[in-house]
């Protein structure tokens, strides 16, 4: 235990002195917001892949989809890292960056804002955004709380509390540029940590080879089917691959790294640095998750008899040294942080520049933006911690229901917005429709079984919706439109040297 508590507090430490020292980088919006748009490849990378997995991923996802798919598994790893990362990077990084500073655009909604010419949107897309990032900051506190009463025996409550506060404090101070610094960091852990986890937990198994033939004799319909190569459900496998792999081309909190990214060398470099993490993270986390049925205990049952898959995980890294789930618990921390920071600064970012300056308090100034960012920041950390008190029944559900909505309503129309000029500001409307439609919908009616598959058609449709809604409907007027694609054409002089032939 003093091991456990020791790494906790050097792990805080550092945490709250990267705050302190950040502050000189949140001085107005674009530092605190953007860390004014100066951010190397290194940083934005780890930004990027620390934001994307959190404690719903190595808890609850790992544990769900490894138990569901066994081994199979880890192509939702695979696919995070080749469509959520690689894929995302080289499509939308360089063209976002170029675009967004172009239009001066801070957030998602005031591109959506700038893009199609309407405030409206911005407004509706704002909403869209601070609605569900709730939910989803609520069910990386659930995730979390199981590991740490695993790990210390802490009441659940103070759990989420503590990280509240801890993650409210180095944002407030920091910004932009204190969540990169704190996500480089947490990365590392990250990378060396599921990495000493998967080596211990397999070796608990007589090493990887037992450990496959343990999982080919799991009791099934086709035997063996646990340790194949596609699984007992292919179909739904690929459902999850798409929701958590493409969802995050939409996903605000996301595409926001790349407005902050520094210059074209960056690019480049993150985006080979952001694939590589992705490969070991997301892989790593994965393939542990498809051993789950190796570690069958009470403990991962409930009162019903029903498998509580938030529990596989905990119950997996139970029997661990003492030293390497003190290891654990500071990797799923670093991996919740970085996403509960990069969630609640994207909330109050919104909240402030897309809501209430201009709509709701005319002339806010530099000084009065900053202040309002900090109060919202609070606001959202206690709301989600209100929700993540006393979760609704379907709390582990949450990160599916709100990457569906989120994504599916904003994907297709930044992506192709990014790309094509014949994109009308009636199918962005139709998207918004769509995306959150379908998953809230689908929340209470049902028609789809799995809210993962939910969000995965929720995407699909926008990126089908928007092109047809785009060609019978009227179009922005040409001459805003150009001035927009501008961005991507400049004219170059070139002194040309005449030769002797000519």
């Amino acid at each position: 235990m003093a091991v456990k508590i020791i790494l906790l507090i050097v792990f805080f430490a550092i945490m709250i002195t990267v705050g302190l020292y950040s502050r000189k980088h949140a001085t107005n919006v674009s530092d605190f917001v953007l860390g004014g748009r100066s951010v190397g490849p290194w940083l934005t990378a780890f930004a990027y892949g620390t934001s994307y997995f959190s404690a719903v991923v190595f808890v609850g996802y790992a544990g769900q989809f490894g138990y569901k798919y066994g081994i199979a598994s880890t192509w939702i790893g695979i696919g995070n890292a080749v469509i959520g990362s690689l894929m995302a990077w080289v499509i939308l990084g360089r063209r976002t960056r170029v675009m967004t500073k172009h239009l001066s655009s801070a957030t998602m909604p005031d591109y959506f804002g700038k893009r199609y010419d309407s405030n409206a949107l911005r407004i509706v897309a704002a909403a869209i955004s601070f609605i569900f990032l709730i939910p989803y900051t609520a069910s990386v506190y659930n995730g979390l709380s199981r590991l740490f009463g695993m790990a210390f025996n802490i009441d659940y409550s103070v759990c989420v509390i503590a990280m509240a506060v801890l993650t409210g404090v180095y944002v407030v101070l920091g910004g932009y540029m204190a969540t990169a610094i704190n996500d480089f960091i947490q990365g590392i852990i990250m990378l060396f940590g599921i990495v000493a986890v998967i080596a211990a937990v397999l070796n608990g198994q007589g090493g990887f080879t037992e450990a496959v033939k343990g999982l080919a004799q799991v009791e099934s319909d086709v035997p063996g089917v646990y340790a194949s190569f596609f699984g007992p459900d292919l179909p739904n496998l690929i459902g999850v691959v798409v929701l958590t792999s493409l969802g995050t081309w939409g996903l605000p909190q996301m595409v926001h790294k790349f407005y902050a990214i520094k210059d074209e060398k960056s690019i480049k470099s993150g985006t080979i640095i952001s694939t590589i993490f992705a490969i070991i993270v997301s892989g790593g986390c994965y393939f542990l998750g498809g051993f789950g049925r190796l570690f069958d205990s009470p403990a991962i049952y409930g009162a019903d008899g029903a498998i509580m898959y938030d529990a596989i995980i905990p119950s997996m890294l139970s029997k661990l040294p003492d030293i390497l789930i003190g290891i654990v618990v500071v990797l799923v921390l670093s991996a919740s942080m970085s996403t509960l920071s990069s969630l609640v600064l994207t909330s109050s970012s919104t909240l402030t520049l897309d809501l209430i300056k201009d709509n709701i308090v005319k002339d806010m100034n530099e000084k009065k933006q900053l202040l309002c960012m900090r109060i919202m920041l609070v606001f959202f950390v206690v709301i989600s911690v209100i929700i993540a008190l006393d979760p609704p029944t379907f709390i582990a559900q949450l990160m599916g229901v709100s990457w569906g909505a989120l994504a599916g309503a904003f994907l297709a129309p930044f992506m192709y917005g990014l790309y094509w000029k014949g994109v009308t500001k009636a199918s962005v409307w139709a998207s918004f429709a769509c995306g959150v439609g379908i998953t809230v919908a689908n929340i209470f009616l049902q028609f789809i079984k799995s809210p993962i598959n939910a969000g995965a058609i929720a995407m699909v449709s926008g990126l089908v919706v928007v092109p047809i809604v785009s060609l019978v409907t009227p179009k922005l007027k040409k001459e805003k439109v150009e001035q927009i694609f501008e961005c991507f054409e400049e004219t170059v002089t070139v002194r040309k040297k005449r030769s002797i032939g000519e």
